[in-house]
């Protein structure tokens, strides 16, 4: 039997890595904490789960969905748009599709643009999936590294001429996984006027926008002017509204590009099964507290576990927004080497910063949705550890 050839393009998918440690560690008799997978540890509301059972039961909810979901769902999810950021432009029979997770339709989409050979401008560090769904449809990914001295943003101008003029997508993500870091404005602004000038696919991946501290309030690129003509934004109900095991994530924007993504999911999955689309137009429409009453609780359990790096003298600037603490490592250590002591010494599992790409070198990413009391547990072990000094050769 002969494999495909991709696959051997393939690294091992990072959180299943983690996963198969974390269960090795418990299989000894360890206690883990774990601050590896960015998966919500907050129940699902409870009028949202009791919308889902009330929908089980209804015979229509059994049978096949429309890859385009239910109209009362996309209604939903633009009327969201427009209460939330004021996006009142988008028509939810055009520019609206909802998405069995937003993994699935950013996994999806590089179809719909990219051929092979073709380019991919992907961010890095990143989540893989950008440079993994490029890969799949036989295009090249031109990395764009965020370093912090940009203040993890992608620096447009050091694209060369040459290879902008060839790219066919470019993704940003912000509120940003793994950084935390955020976008204003400006750089949305600028960003579409680039996509208009060489003709790109800007592919804007928001996930995270409702995680947020300190007052601070995420933008949409939808918010932007030219945005629905140059691009589409993904979204998901996963980190709003801990509904990561429910699968529910949404596109929006650009008619045609909406479009060419619902053609390729209608030949590749049956659409989001029904009692779930429900449960999402009672998410959307609402009560929004759960949301804050989310992130006060991520807000406290990212001030002690900073404080805690702090103290170990890790870097660690507070996040505005995401559910990531992105931390540099000491001198001497890699990503994966701290990460490897640190699992030894504390049985503390945190991502190497290496797993999002060549720029996530140096740094560890931190994930707050672990519950209070291995939060606090965490926080006492890295209070009694000390670093020890990295070894040599």
């Amino acid at each position: 039997m002969k494999l495909s050839r991709r696959l051997d393009q393939l690294k091992p998918y990072v959180f299943v890595e983690i996963s198969r440690i974390i269960a090795k560690k418990r299989a000894e008799g360890v206690e883990v904490v774990t601050f590896g997978i960015g998966d919500p540890d907050i129940p699902t509301p409870a009028p949202i789960v009791d919308r889902l059972v009330q929908a089980s039961r209804t015979p229509a909810n059994h049978r096949y969905p429309e890859t385009d979901g239910l109209p009362e769902v996309r209604r939903a999810i633009a009327a969201w748009y427009k209460d939330r950021f004021g996006v009142s432009h988008l028509n939810p029979d055009t520019e609206v599709l909802p998405l069995i997770g937003a993994k699935e339709g950013i996994g999806h989409v590089a179809f719909c643009f990219l051929d092979p050979g073709d380019i991919a401008l992907v961010p890095d560090p990143a989540y893989p999936v950008y440079s993994v769904g490029t890969m799949f449809a036989g295009a090249e990914s031109y990395t764009m590294p965020l370093v912090e001295k940009n203040g993890w943003l992608p620096d447009l101008d050091a694209i060369p001429h040459e290879v902008a003029r060839d790219a066919k997508v470019m993704w940003l993500n912000y509120p940003n996984n793994p950084t935390g870091a955020v976008a204003d404005g400006d750089y949305y602004r600028k960003a579409i006027a680039f996509a208009r000038e060489y003709d790109i696919a800007l592919l804007h991946d928001a996930a995270y926008s409702e995680v947020v501290y300190d007052g601070y309030k995420a933008l949409s690129f939808m918010e932007m002017e030219g945005a629905k003509e140059v691009g589409i934004e993904f979204h998901s109900l996963s980190k709003c509204f801990n509904m990561t095991g429910w699968r529910f994530g949404s596109a929006v924007g650009n008619a045609d590009m909406i479009q060419a993504l619902f053609k390729i999911k209608s030949n590749l999955d049956s659409g989001i099964p029904q009692a779930i689309q429900e449960m999402a137009i009672e998410a959307l429409t609402g009560p929004q507290k759960y949301i804050d009453e989310n992130n006060a609780i991520y807000q406290v359990r990212r001030d002690k576990v900073i404080g805690a790096l702090n103290r170990l003298g890790l870097r660690v600037v507070p996040p505005k927004a995401s559910l990531y603490l992105w931390a540099r490592v000491p001198e001497g250590y890699t990503s994966a080497s701290f990460a490897a002591q640190l699992l030894d010494d504390t049985a503390i599992v945190v991502t190497p910063g290496s797993s999002y790409g060549d720029h996530g070198e140096g740094y560890i990413r931190l994930s707050l949705t672990t519950p209070d009391e291995m939060i606090d547990k965490g926080v006492e072990r890295l209070a009694s550890w000390r670093i020890p000094a990295p070894a040599r050769g």
